[in-house]
């Protein structure tokens, strides 16, 4: 009997699952628990007295209600323009879908603190384009994005991709007779949105709402360049602020901070999904293709105003930006005398720490892109696994990893800085300072990211491959090896390039943990504009636009070879 015990214990599968769930409560369980503890414990025992101190102070309740204010309204609005935009592309005949799509996508793939720079030039006094149409604001007057209603608008538009994305998926899901049915009894198109299509949305657009709202809960790069400016504080504004106080005790005070904006995040996902439990219909037939509503003479107005929409929202930033990368000095008119290209010169071969930036965030972008798609290879084998105790062991750490994509990037950005401040135990390495505290925080926050298409991929796998291979005498790594690895393949790179994605273009997570030598783009991109350097700033955003149009481009290589829904703008 021990010795049977021994074997199954000594099983290789076994081992990994021991390893990969101790290795993701090492990176992503650990960190929180001592943020919580730094934040909840006095001389080692419970005490809320911090918590509470920080509850009544002005400036902390104002960041709070700030930010609660901003993502609320924010997330009504991305739910607004995010179905109203499902609904035209997802069940009308407007022509070039495929297209209309990946450009909807478009923004929530660039970095939100380049979406602020570009408009931020775009409708400024000294805006190029406004400046050539002769309708830009007068010099010196107070820019129109610095304001409460400035910086909801930008975080709807930065996170509606985000709710279109949930509502799409769901319209292709919504069995084909209950439309055809309600046309068939003679319901007009209004009514069929308003009696069958919304409601039956509903969990969906609970849950474009609830993502909407923990994304602008968590955002940095917007709520910093637009609010501070505008003195409207948000609670990632205020930990950033505090941490470059550099007071005594600055550790606990953000840690405490951190710990509320973890727990409204945590609840507004908790509330989520006890609401979604209460609103799920259950549906009686085969997914089909949705509905497809003639336009009929209508279809050229409509495709017109869409078409001006993605040009507002893409073309106008997107020139501003460019315009204010190729003049001498940020102000001066675009004209054949101030045109230059000395400010992609500067940052693409002169400036050392562009050139670093750029570096440093390719590798660990990279490297956290590799390393991603290797675990989540294993981990997706475990996780629909036939064994239920494998599957909730996994899941164990699977959940952990979850929490961390989940809450605020600088929340996980004070927890690695409480966690690894101080040399590792035995090895008396530090990564506090390093490029390897920013790996692991990448691993951590976008595992999750790189895990679901993988995810995915073995759902779909008839589970008599195995069997056949436990039968033909295969081991659990000749099995990885040789039969599930190859047949994942495609969709662990198409996770790992989301992840290189994301991470290459971040600043939330970065914004705390980087130093001198460890700059990544994000934190690049933001310290020019914030020190003043608008064009070096615009320059280097131009560059980072640019390449996550041709990643995004790139993964279209891939469609074929993935699981439906795998890349989010293709079918």
């Amino acid at each position: 009997m021990i010795t049977t015990l021994r074997t199954a214990f000594l099983r290789i599968d076994r081992l990994t699952l021991c390893f990969l769930v101790i290795a993701l409560t090492a990176i992503c369980g650990l960190p929180m628990a001592l943020m919580f503890k730094v934040g909840l414990t006095t001389t080692g025992s419970l005490d809320v007295g911090p918590l509470i101190e920080a509850l009544q102070s002005r400036s902390v309740l104002r960041a709070l209600w700030h930010s609660l204010e901003s993502s609320t309204l924010s997330a009504l609005g991305a739910v607004f323009v995010g179905t109203l935009l499902a609904l035209v592309i997802g069940l009308t005949d407007v022509r070039a879908k495929g297209i209309l799509v990946f450009l909807v996508l478009l923004p929530m793939m660039i970095p939100p603190h380049v979406t602020a720079i570009a408009w931020i030039q775009a409708l400024g006094p000294a805006s190029p384009v406004l400046r050539w149409l002769g309708i830009a604001p007068e010099i010196g007057s107070t820019h129109p994005l610095y304001s409460r209603e400035g910086l909801v608008l930008l975080l709807t538009m930065q996170n509606s991709p985000l709710v279109f994305l949930l509502v799409r998926a769901a319209l292709r899901s919504l069995p084909r007779e209950l439309s055809d049915a309600a046309r068939v009894s003679g319901s007009g198109t209004w009514r069929l949105l308003t009696r069958i299509t919304l409601p039956l949305l509903a969990p969906s657009l609970l849950a474009g709402f609830a993502l909407a709202f923990v994304a602008a809960l968590g955002n940095f790069g917007m709520t910093a360049l637009i609010g501070i400016p505008a003195r409207y504080t948000t609670l990632p504004v205020l930990i950033w602020r505090r941490l470059a106080s550099f007071g005594p005790d600055v550790l606990p005070n953000v840690a405490v901070i951190s710990i509320i904006l973890a727990l409204v995040t945590l609840a507004a996902l908790l509330l989520q999904g006890m609401l979604q439990r209460r609103m799920r219909s259950s549906l009686i037939g085969l997914p089909q293709a949705p509905l497809s509503i003639s336009l009929r003479k209508k279809r050229p107005l409509v495709e017109a105003l869409l078409w001006g929409f993605i040009a507002l929202i893409l073309v106008l930033p997107a020139a501003s930006l460019i315009a204010t990368a190729l003049v001498r000095t940020y102000g001066l008119d675009l004209t054949a005398d101030s045109l230059t290209l000395q400010n992609f010169t500067e940052i693409l071969w002169r400036q050392s720490v562009t050139l670093r930036a750029f570096s440093n965030s390719t590798l660990v972008a990279g490297a956290a892109a590799l390393l991603i798609a290797g675990l989540s290879v294993p981990l997706a084998y475990f996780l629909t696994s036939k064994d239920r105790l494998v599957r909730r062991f996994s899941g164990f750490g699977v959940g952990q990893a979850e929490i961390a994509f989940a809450v605020p990037g600088l929340v996980m950005s004070i927890a690695f800085i409480l966690a690894f401040i101080k040399p590792l135990p035995l090895l008396n390495i530090s990564l506090y300072g390093t490029l390897w505290i920013i790996l692991a925080a990448y691993l951590a926050c976008f595992l999750a990211v790189g895990l679901k298409p993988v995810t995915a991929a073995f759902l779909q796998m008839d589970g008599a491959l195995e069997d056949a291979a436990r039968v033909a005498g295969a081991g659990f790594a000749q099995r990885m090896r040789v039969i599930f690895t190859p047949l994942v393949a495609p969709s662990a790179a198409s996770g790992a390039i989301l992840v290189f994605l994301t991470a290459y273009n971040e600043v939330t997570v970065s914004a705390l943990l980087w130093s001198t030598g460890s700059e990544t783009i994000g934190t690049t991109i933001f310290n020019y504009e914030d020190g003043g350097y608008t064009t070096l700033a615009a320059a280097m955003s131009v560059v980072v636009v640019a390449a996550t149009v041709a990643i995004m481009s790139a993964m279209n290589l891939l469609s074929r070879h993935v699981p439906s829904g795998t890349i989010p703008w293709r079918d």
